[in-house]
């Protein structure tokens, strides 16, 4: 007994040091590039939660003060929408939901009233939503009725065996489930009209935020400790055929688990689809360890980059950090957690 005594002290003492080593962690970056890193999470917040409103060439100076001024606005909008559900102790996929009803609703955003037209000048809108809890998702593609895609996603999710739903058909169901519709004109605006006129002289199929626009998303942790994430899109200036991007796709575009992090994802949707970037995200962090930072940056970064992939994502993880990433100049985005002063940016720097 007296030989194997120490080495039974070492085997607790290493234990000991594992298990305080797992206390403190890398809160990641409010932004990424951007100023303003969170401080080192130690304990858990109540709640926390991110969203954002499209990544790409949005550079100091693009923008008006007064156009500026009303994004800004919508974003503390949207964000104070979600907020107020998860302080009184609501679900994150509630939370999400209420952000991106919000700007899905101004024509601001490429998502809902004012999303970007196709070629032949309607609107196709794409979503999707997940829960952490149990994995269970919901998405649409190319509805052109939905006033609200993010509520027919959500509605797949609790009310029907599927997991995607496209088209006519999408709508159809969002019909029969009573979410409201409009005519696809209402979604239409002067602005988007000129943008397609751009885009068809010039040949282009163009990123929505090419013109200082885009996609819409949020990501959730709620004070019962759950995650969920959601994402809401017109897709791209001038499309064809029925393209669909990476939004609506469970993995691409969104994806949440209680195991890791949530993560809603902005940018050139064909590459975000290839490096299945949301689940991406989750992967590092529950197979090689990583952080949500890390593994924030390390895809945005080392694995869209060199492929020619522009754009963003949020996340937020099961202890509270939250990461707001991009390769871009700029993405639209804001943040909170219980009990810190809200995080609302524009630029990269």
């Amino acid at each position: 007994m007296s030989v194997r005594f120490p080495w039974v002290v070492f085997l607790i003492g290493a234990w000991l040091m594992t298990a305080c080593s797992d206390v403190q962690v890398d809160a990641g970056a409010n932004g990424g590039a951007n100023a303003g890193s969170e401080p080192a999470a130690i304990e858990r917040p109540r709640y926390a939660l991110a969203i954002h409103g499209g990544s790409g060439v949005i550079e100091r100076g693009s923008l008006d003060p007064e156009t500026e001024a009303a994004y800004l606005r919508t974003l503390e909008e949207a964000l104070a929408a979600g907020e107020r559900v998860l302080e009184q102790e609501g679900t994150a996929l509630d939370a999400v939901v209420a952000a991106i009803v919000v700007m899905e609703d101004s024509d601001l955003f490429n998502a809902g009233r004012g999303a970007v037209l196709t070629h032949e000048g309607t609107v196709e809108l794409d979503a999707s939503l997940m829960r952490g809890e149990d994995l269970d998702a919901g998405a649409v593609a190319g509805v052109g009725r939905v006033r609200n895609p993010i509520l027919a996603a959500r509605a797949v999710m609790e009310h029907s065996p599927h997991v995607l739903l496209a088209g006519t058909g999408a709508d159809t169901f969002a019909a029969e489930q009573g979410l409201e519709l409009e005519d696809n004109t209402w979604f239409r605006t002067e602005r988007r009209r000129q943008q397609l006129e751009r885009a068809i002289e010039q040949d282009q199929v163009r990123l929505d935020h090419d013109d200082d626009l885009g996609t819409v998303g949020a990501v959730a942790l709620d004070v019962h400790g759950n995650l969920a994430a959601g994402t809401s899109t017109g897709g791209m200036t001038n499309k064809r055929w029925g393209r669909v991007g990476d939004s609506p796709i469970i993995g691409a575009g969104t994806y949440a688990s209680n195991a890791s992090c949530a993560v809603s994802a902005t940018g050139h949707g064909e590459y975000f689809i290839r490096r299945t970037v949301a689940r991406e995200v989750c992967a590092l962090m529950e197979y090689a360890g990583l952080d949500v930072a890390s593994a924030a940056r390390q895809v945005v970064h080392d694995q869209l980059g060199p492929m020619g992939g522009s754009g963003g994502l949020i996340a937020v993880d099961h202890r509270g950090n939250v990461v707001l990433e991009m390769n871009t100049p700029g993405m639209y985005r804001a943040s909170v957690r219980s009990g810190e002063d809200p995080i609302v940016a524009i630029f990269a720097r």
